[in-house]
């Protein structure tokens, strides 16, 4: 058991158990570099680093005055891997964007336009920890709050406090289940992760076990890849203890890797997007994503769905 929860927590991490020293990261040739995209919501999407935020990339509206009145909703989010490249999602992170989002990854731009070269020979292995924190991740709904209320700032009175959400994606996706007791946060989007079946906590920086899911005090998506994604045992047990909110499971048999690397985040994303509009802006027509025996995700054969709570 501890040999598999080992090699799961490598998994979350990125790492190759097989791979030369038994940890090192998995050796990768150098993709092509895919353009930055504005998403496909009402207001296009930039991605940029602000200087006041320098450890974080954000996406948001590129144009906040085609906004009107309308407030912008704040997503955090947890690196795959626990990683410190806040670019590694980025078609995903802009789609969401796209809708009328600010969305904050903690890292640099690592991967994709405006990404520094990448090493030829890959870092030593290490022991199983993580590159980025969940203080990290947290600390873009501080640094949101602080900016609403800041004078002077772009963002000034532009972000609805209420309408704050907190997802993360395998490592990142634990980061997310940590962060989801605080209250300010009002929605929940767990990506093919879940709490350690077997009560061990293995990467070194992730503090979490499955009391976890007590202390969710908001409705939880669940989007897993399948039987074949390796956290799917995991995802699964979570959703089985969760008995205090409403909870929904969605996967779509595509492994471990989601549908990140798809164009504007493909299947995931918009599912995401129906879930924080529902959940909160509360867009009923976003919600009939998710609600009744006949939701357009319990009619899609692509998906596979377990609710909680949910008419």
């Amino acid at each position: 058991m501890r040999h598999a929860t080992r090699a799961l927590a490598m998994m979350l991490l990125g790492l190759s158990a097989a791979g030369p020293g038994h940890g090192a990261p998995a050796a990768r040739s150098a993709p092509q570099v895919v353009p930055d995209t504005p998403g496909t919501g009402p207001y296009s999407a930039r991605k940029y680093v602000d200087p006041t935020l320098p450890d974080h990339v954000l996406y948001q509206p590129a144009d906040l005055a085609a906004l009107g009145g309308r407030k912008l909703g704040l997503l955090v989010w947890g690196n795959g891997a626990c990683s410190d490249d806040g670019a590694s999602v980025r078609l995903h992170l802009a789609e969401i964007a796209s809708h009328g989002y600010l969305v904050i990854a903690p890292g640099r731009v690592l991967s994709g336009p405006g990404a520094p070269p990448r090493p030829q020979t890959p870092p030593p292995p290490g022991p199983l920890g993580v590159r980025t924190t969940t203080a990290q991740v947290a600390a873009g709904i501080d640094w949101a709050v602080a900016e609403n209320e800041r004078r002077g700032s772009p963002l000034y009175h532009r972000i609805a406090p209420r309408m704050v959400a907190v997802s993360g994606h395998s490592c990142g996706g634990l980061q997310a289940l940590e962060i989801a007791a605080d209250p300010r946060v009002h929605a929940v989007i767990v990506h093919n992760s879940g709490v350690f079946k077997d009560g061990t906590n293995p990467i070194r920086g992730i503090t979490i076990d499955k009391s976890a899911l007590r202390r969710l005090h908001t409705p939880i998506l669940y989007v897993m890849g399948g039987p074949s994604d390796i956290a799917w045992p995991n995802g699964n047990d979570d959703f089985d203890r969760i008995d205090t909110v409403p909870a929904l499971l969605a996967s779509l048999d595509v492994g471990h890797g989601g549908t990140f690397d798809a164009p504007n985040g493909g299947r995931a994303a918009a599912i995401d997007v129906a879930w924080l509009e529902w959940q909160l802006r509360g867009d009923r027509r976003a919600g009939d994503w998710f609600r009744g025996s006949a939701c357009r995700l319990c009619t899609d054969p692509a998906w596979t769905i377990r609710k909680k709570r949910i008419d």
